[in-house]
């Protein structure tokens, strides 16, 4: 009993050692397979990562010594691929690593790169494993933060600045090259080529040559405070501009002398003085950038919108970003333009003062083949674009582009649509219209009402047609009228520039297309990234709109009031326009308000292959007008630029759509009476197909160019033979000084006059 007792026993400790044997023990196995797997995953990931690098980098561009030596300008480049300028390298002045003080070299590495100097690589890798997380995890719009000053010597010396462009394999390339130039050159002369690189704003270039525009000293001579603030302005030249935001750029001062106290490479006491100096301190008078090539002088008004435009369409910097920029400009256009306008070559000015602003386009296609935004400007580099920033009233220019070309559009008038030119109060005013020359001429067609310029049948012409239709159609070529404009007297003048007037005509040249006019055709990156730029056309008006009114436009250099731009044997068509006074602007000079007297004189013009739109004018049109003689000057300057250019194009006249046809009028007929032949007392008018003469005698003709001008009345020829150019371009005054409710006058937008009482006219506000 006792042995089975004790063999139970015994055979309970074998079962009890059986049963913990064969328990689970700790996962010793387990974990090892875990940790073998994460180390796996880990050198896979590593060699993903080194392989990516390397795939990455093999792109990389080449760095040379002049790329970084060379300032971070880009190179513009003409419509044949001809070199015409840089961006701030004329003025840069260069300094070697042993003329820079060492307070500005502590300064540098202290905000930039503290490590800088104990970077055996030209990288450091912890900063870029923690921006390559933020790229991939999408928690920062680009790659941050993992640059060191090596580095950004590389993004200055080949590649972009553009935070978007901040990619992996961006960064991959820039560790590439950044570890590449540690190797062959030493810290010093990394600093050096970083110092004399970086972007000052004012196209300003170097460390150097900032110091001296700011404060007309060398580096050696600044004070700590002025050391700082040179230091701490590349990361945002613009945004710590000291004359604009003086309290961001003694902010960003303040920074840069924090950080070098943080390093122990000042003394608190220095700290706490530099910061107390007013980032005023020795800071020159704000000057303008000068232009000393003649190239840059003749192409000033182009680049100023070449680096506008592409600051907007690649949001790249063209000061900084190493970029080859293609341009639409025509370079012998160019030229011939700035002699015109800065000579008495070709056109008589009466002083220098006198200015002007010309935008030539190609209607078909939109490229802004030349332009000029001022005469006798000097050497300011960037000089206000009166061509493109001048918003001065257009005048008459906008009676086919808010008046007629509407009414053909929507309501199928006819280029003999009956008009009465008649005493005419705006709706609701007792402000009167008048014309020029103070008289009525009673019923006349749309086609001498707008060879002729008559007011009256513009302003009662855009009543018929709606503002709404009006503001369509303007839309659709580009020109998008303020709610502040949108009244009656716009008809015959509103806030246009001459770069918009050249697009809206472009439309009437090509048939009815719209293309926006644009600078810039290609944009190449220093890495070798193109970007292609174009204007897509959209369609703006029917090709019979386009047509019928061109056909009318050839009147105005015929016997119109354009005759001073006519030229010889050219098929062109176009339209004058001139602005006048409001009784405010005269009450502050009333030598204004002597007969003739002008504030703004305009011409635009076109062949199928160009347009040219030109203002002219005075600055501060309060102190000096323009008289009749003086008015033709836009047209002359026209001329010239029209005849030189359509030198090497062929002269081809408009061919008339189907949906036109071509009538014998019957001059007087009211409506219009087809007759049968032509005679005398016949007039060759357009009408849309569909929507002829309601009485026809003759059979449509056929013709496959544009129809003549019609003849105006014995009494209109008198007038037309008697009077010049200048003195035929009507204007606007007034009776009362009362305000319309609804259809308000604007001293700004009427042409050439703005009735009595008009608000504030447009010479202060909109001069430079």
């Amino acid at each position: 009993m006792a042995d089975n007792q004790n063999m139970s026993r015994m055979a309970r400790r074998r079962e009890d050692k059986f049963t913990k044997g064969s328990a689970p023990k700790p996962p010793k196995r387990l974990w090892r397979r875990i940790l073998k797997w994460t180390l796996l995953a880990i050198l896979a990931f590593f060699i993903l990562g080194v392989g990516l690098f390397s795939w990455y980098a093999k792109d990389a561009p080449e760095v040379t010594q002049a790329k970084l030596e060379s300032g971070g300008s880009s190179t513009i480049y003409d419509r044949s691929g001809n070199e015409i300028t840089t961006l701030g390298l004329e003025s840069r002045d260069y300094v070697k690593a042993s003329e820079i003080p060492q307070q500005l070299k502590d300064a540098v590495v202290s905000i930039e790169d503290r490590r800088f100097y104990d970077e055996k690589l030209g990288v450091d890798p912890v900063r870029i494993i923690g921006a390559a997380f933020n790229n991939i995890t999408g928690t920062s719009d680009g790659l941050q933060g993992g640059s060191t000053l090596t580095q950004q010597l590389i993004k200055l010396s080949v590649f972009s600045t553009k935070s978007s462009d901040q990619t992996l394999r961006r960064k991959a390339q820039e560790a590439w090259l950044a570890m590449q130039v540690q190797q062959k050159y030493s810290k010093d002369q990394i600093l050096e080529y970083y110092i004399n690189k970086v972007f000052m704003n004012y196209g300003q270039y170097g460390m150097s040559t900032g110091a001296k525009f700011y404060f007309n000293k060398s580096l050696k001579d600044l004070t700590l405070a002025q050391t700082a603030f040179i230091a701490g302005l590349p990361q945002s030249p613009a945004g710590y501009d000291p004359y604009e935001y003086p309290q961001k750029a003694t902010q960003r001062r303040n920074a840069v002398i924090d950080a070098m106290l943080r390093d122990k490479k000042i003394t608190a006491t220095a700290a706490k003085q530099a910061k107390a100096t007013p980032i005023t301190d020795g800071l020159k008078p704000k000057q303008q950038q000068t232009n000393t090539a003649t190239n840059d002088k003749v192409i000033d008004s182009y680049l100023t919108q070449v680096i506008a435009e592409v600051k907007k369409k690649t949001g790249l910097n063209p000061y900084t970003d190493n970029l080859d920029i293609y341009t639409n400009i025509d370079m012998g256009a160019q030229r011939r333009l700035y002699d015109i306008v800065n000579t008495d070559e070709y056109v008589n000015f009466p002083d220098d003062a006198f200015q002007t602003g010309v935008t030539m386009t190609d209607p078909n296609n939109g490229q802004v083949l030349a332009q000029i935004g001022g005469r006798k400007t000097g050497d300011v580099r960037l000089a206000y674009n009166r061509a493109a920033q001048n918003t001065r009233s257009n005048g008459s220019t906008m009676k086919p582009l808010m008046d007629y070309g509407p009414a053909i559009e929507y309501l199928n008038y006819s280029t003999y649509e009956q008009m009465t030119d008649e005493p005419y109060t705006y709706p609701g005013t007792s402000i009167s219209l008048y014309d020029w020359d103070k008289k009525y001429q009673g019923r006349i067609s749309m086609r001498t009402a707008l060879e002729q310029s008559r007011n009256i049948p513009a302003v009662k012409t855009l009543s018929t047609v709606g503002m709404a239709n009006a503001v369509k159609f303007l839309s659709g070529l580009g020109i998008n009228l303020p709610s502040s404009e949108q009244y009656l007297s716009s008809a015959i003048g509103a806030s246009v520039n001459t770069v918009q007037e050249a697009g809206a005509y472009g439309a009437f040249a090509n048939g009815g297309t719209y293309y926006k006019p644009y600078y810039v055709s290609k944009v190449v990156t220093a890495d070798g990234n193109t970007q292609t730029f174009n204007s897509q056309g959209s369609r703006a008006m029917k090709s019979s709109t386009a047509y019928m009114i061109t056909d009318m436009l050839k009147g105005v250099l015929t016997k119109g009031t354009g005759t001073s731009a006519a030229i010889s044997g050219l098929y062109q068509a176009g339209k004058t326009g001139t602005t006048d006074y409001s009784d405010a602007e005269l009450q502050q000079n009333p030598a204004l308000n002597a007969t003739g007297i002008a504030k703004d004189a305009w011409f635009t013009g076109y062949t199928r292959s160009r347009v040219i739109s030109v203002w002219t004018g005075y600055d501060k049109p309060t102190s000096h007008g323009i008289n009749y003689a003086e008015q033709t000057i836009s047209q002359e300057i026209y001329k010239a630029l029209m005849t030189y250019t359509s030198q090497s194009l062929t002269n081809r006249d408009w061919t008339k759509p189907d949906t036109v046809e071509s009538y014998n009028i019957l001059k007087g007929s009211n409506p219009g009476t087809a007759i049968t032949g032509g005679s005398g007392d016949t007039t060759k008018e357009l009408y849309v197909r569909g929507h002829g003469p309601s009485s026809r005698k003759a059979a449509v003709e056929s013709s496959s160019s544009s129809s003549s001008s019609s003849v105006s009345s014995s009494s209109r020829e008198s007038i037309e033979s008697s009077s010049s150019v200048s003195s035929s371009e009507p204007v606007v005054s007034a009776s009362a000084s009362s305000q319309p409710s609804n259809q308000e006058p604007s001293a700004s937008s009427s042409e050439p006059s703005t009735p009595s009482g008009s608000g504030s006219g447009s010479g202060g506000s909109n001069n430079p």
